[in-house]
């Protein structure tokens, strides 16, 4: 059963690249499985049946009789290793004697996938702004190019110009609120006369989005002598526990003291792939058996780095769906026990967002910061899509500044969000 739970968790994330709804996706992994079990089951039967037809069709008849005189001439004649054993004694040529390579050491046992560091690519080094616009490729051509295809060859900006921009960025995940907002600051710029050509109008649109993308960052004052503690919050899928590992490499290459506190005590496997990166990150890791109680873990994790005197104390939480209450609440219990033992803490309370779902990332940090309080935003998966424009709808509508975002698998493609930095890559400008 767990074997199957592991199965079905690895592959709920991929039914919603196929349209399936939050809410349904473990149901329909389940059935997709069983639907290929039943397959496969029945090609066994089928491949069977098959081996069985032919084994009897090789057996010899049952009446059929060997004649005396053929029965003694196939007790006369020699066997084929016996003929050629006596060819051998006949025609004796020297064997040329020939050394055994040294066997070749087994291969090691896989171990589970995390994903390599980036230094570790063949290649020559690229540099930030590169690795940006490579990530941002997507949503470049979604929306930057078709931007400036609108624009390309137009002497003058009126208002059908104007809203056809404005059905631009919808279509690119800036959400409704934040497309009003920045076509209404175009037209106030055009009815002063300072859009004179598409160039200006897109310099004032890139202009428009870095003043929605620059919000000041939340004060963390930490006493002296207590761990800096991070909680990292999301729903399932989203890629909570890599970007905890990431992390916790970045802080330790920083020369931080770094603990792990597996908090997720409910999906398989969560705390060993987050011992892997405990191990590869250089740092302790807290964790019980799975199904413990997660207060338990916290409650353990937080006294491990007071005593051990660590600089940051990095907690993950199980993935839970934002519309289930008990779950909520279990993740309020679980900040209660932080508090408790740490005033104050947690210090920084991070929600972790997948970029591909769009729109629907946005809506989860809605109701995450109903339910618990939000103090910034972890974007993930933004190189593998268009719908990078979510970025600014997040920032925009919620006011929740973006600490890292995801633009590959290596461990430095997460990367401190830096708003200019983004805008240019986003716009193609070095």
């Amino acid at each position: 059963m767990e074997v199957w739970k592991q199965v079905v968790q690895w592959l709920a994330p991929h039914m919603g690249q196929l349209g399936v709804p939050e809410f349904y996706r473990e149901f329909a992994a389940e059935w997709s499985l069983i639907g290929v079990g039943g397959l496969l089951f029945s090609f066994l039967i089928i491949g069977l049946m098959r081996l069985a037809r032919s084994s009897r069709s090789a057996e010899p008849a049952a009446d059929s009789v060997v004649p005396p005189e053929e029965a003694a001439h196939v007790e006369e004649a020699p066997s084929l290793a016996q003929e050629e054993a006596s060819e051998t004694d006949e025609v004796a040529e020297p064997v040329k004697v020939v050394e055994e390579a040294p066997a070749a050491p087994e291969p090691e046992k896989a171990q589970p996938v995390v994903p390599t560091p980036a230094e570790e690519e063949s290649g020559e080094p690229v540099s930030l702004m590169d690795r940006m616009k490579s990530g941002l490729s997507k949503t470049h051509q979604s929306m930057v190019g078709r931007i400036d295809s609108l624009i390309r060859g137009r002497k003058e900006i009126d208002a059908d110009l104007l809203e056809d921009l404005e059905e631009i960025l919808v279509t690119a995940d800036l959400g409704v609120s934040t497309t009003q907002r920045l076509v209404s600051a175009l037209e106030e710029q055009l009815d002063r006369g300072s859009l004179a050509d598409g160039a200006q109008l897109r310099q004032a649109l890139k202009s428009e989005i870095l003043d929605c993308l620059t919000l000041d960052l939340p004060e963390v004052t930490v006493p002296e002598g207590q761990p800096k503690v991070i909680l990292m919050t999301g729903v399932n899928g989203v890629g909570k526990t890599t970007t905890i590992g990431k992390l916790a490499c970045k802080f330790s290459k920083e020369g931080q003291k770094v603990v792990l506190g597996a908090g997720d005590t409910f999906r398989a496997a969560a705390a060993e792939q987050l011992g892997i990166w405990a191990d590869r990150a250089g740092c302790d890791l807290i964790r019980h058996d799975e199904g413990a109680d997660p207060g338990a873990v916290v409650f353990d994790a937080v006294k491990a780095a007071v005593a051990r005197k660590a600089d940051t104390l990095l907690l993950d939480t199980a993935g839970r769906l934002h519309n289930k209450a008990h779950l909520m609440e279990e993740l309020k219990k679980v900040r209660r026990v932080v508090d408790r033992e740490l005033p104050g803490a947690p210090h920084l309370t991070l929600l972790v967002l997948d970029a591909t779902t769009g729109q629907n990332a946005l809506n989860q940090a809605k109701l995450f910061g109903e339910a618990v309080q939000v103090d910034g935003i972890v974007l993930t998966k933004l190189d593998g899509t268009a719908k990078g424009g979510v970025v600014i709808a997040i920032a925009a509508e919620l006011g929740l500044p973006v600490y890292h975002v995801g633009i590959g698998e290596g461990i430095e493609d997460l990367r401190s969000f830096e708003p200019e930095i983004f805008v240019d890559a986003l716009f193609g400008d070095d």
